[in-house]
């Protein structure tokens, strides 16, 4: 029987906590957690911690939050810890070499893809844009560039036709956890092989911008599609009528050949909005006008006048 490994878990958004929590309920030490610092959130410019922050101190492990992990002052804290491994997951910073080093056996990453492919990030969501049929989560060592390391164990699942950024990455983050959790049982037994990644094969992942949301419907309405999915539920698609800015939502495609001008709404009823694209229709089920929640196309109608001929830009 092995012994339990002391494990230093960083990482601070959503995305990590199932991954935290896989350790939590494994048979490991987790010694300490490393996250971002608390950032000022909301309307009332309050200090709100980290989603990682907040699942480990319900756990009553020890929290560390420093501006900069590149300092002697930080690497002696870790020193201290004496971590057998580091378990890095959406942490936010690159790993200098020096903290890559410390553990024996080295630092560990999960990724919301399938390496070498959307390097960066944001991988969940240009997976969806670019149409991917499949995604996944790699555990890879860590090395000092981005997303470069050593493919440990990947495991892939398909990106259903109404998956959007957002539901692909909650079922990332909940693969990821268990990923992990046998990555770190296989490691331990010595029966993780390293693989060098394919760098002729590497795409990247950079962050998204919100002016990337708007839609440009002379473009195909398989393309839109992607789009409107892959920016579910930030930065979000948007397009404009009378001055007024709409976000889109919950698209799907409609099969038959477009006569009228790109952008034009060609129905407008309790089904959603039928819209012309440069290569088929698109039917968009829910919309958010501006200054108002998201809502159904159904409920928008019933306060705001969208009616077939108007159209979009």
């Amino acid at each position: 029987m092995t012994s339990p490994l002391r494990i230093l878990f960083m990482g601070t958004p959503d995305f990590a906590v199932p991954s935290l929590q896989a350790l939590l309920d494994g048979p490991d030490q987790v010694v300490a957690v490393v996250c971002q610092p608390d950032k000022k959130k909301g309307r009332g410019r309050k200090l709100q911690p980290p989603p990682v922050k907040v699942t480990a101190t319900e756990a009553g492990l020890f929290v560390l939050q420093p501006d900069n992990i590149k300092t002697d002052v930080f690497f002696k804290q870790v020193e201290e810890i004496a971590p057998d491994l580091i378990v890095v997951v959406a942490y936010g910073k690159i790993l200098p070499a020096s903290l890559l080093r410390l553990p024996p056996m080295g630092a560990i990453n999960v990724h919301g893809s399938l390496l070498p492919k959307y390097r960066g990030a944001a991988p969940i969501q240009w997976a969806v844009l670019n149409g991917e049929k499949e995604s996944g989560v790699t555990i890879m060592q860590l090395d000092e560039g981005m997303d470069t390391g050593d493919i440990l164990y990947p495991v892939a699942i398909p990106i259903e036709k109404d998956d959007t950024a957002g539901t692909l990455f909650d079922k990332l983050a909940h693969l990821g956890g268990r990923t992990l959790a046998k990555a770190v049982e296989l490691m331990k037994l010595g029966q993780l092989s390293p693989i060098p990644q394919d760098n002729t094969k590497a795409s990247h992942a950079p962050m998204l911008s919100k002016a990337q949301g708007h839609i440009d419907w002379q473009q195909t309405a398989e393309s839109i599609h992607c789009i409107i999915r892959g920016l579910d539920p930030w930065p979000s698609a948007y397009g404009f009528l009378n001055d007024k800015r709409f976000r889109f939502f919950a698209p799907e495609l409609v099969a038959k050949s477009a006569t009228e001008a790109p952008g034009t709404v060609c129905q407008a009823d309790a089904q959603g909005l039928l819209i012309a694209t440069g290569s088929d229709y698109l039917r968009i089920r829910e919309i958010q006008p501006e200054g108002k929640k998201r809502m159904s196309v159904q409920a928008c109608l019933c306060g705001t006048t969208i009616v077939p001929g108007d159209l979009f830009t």
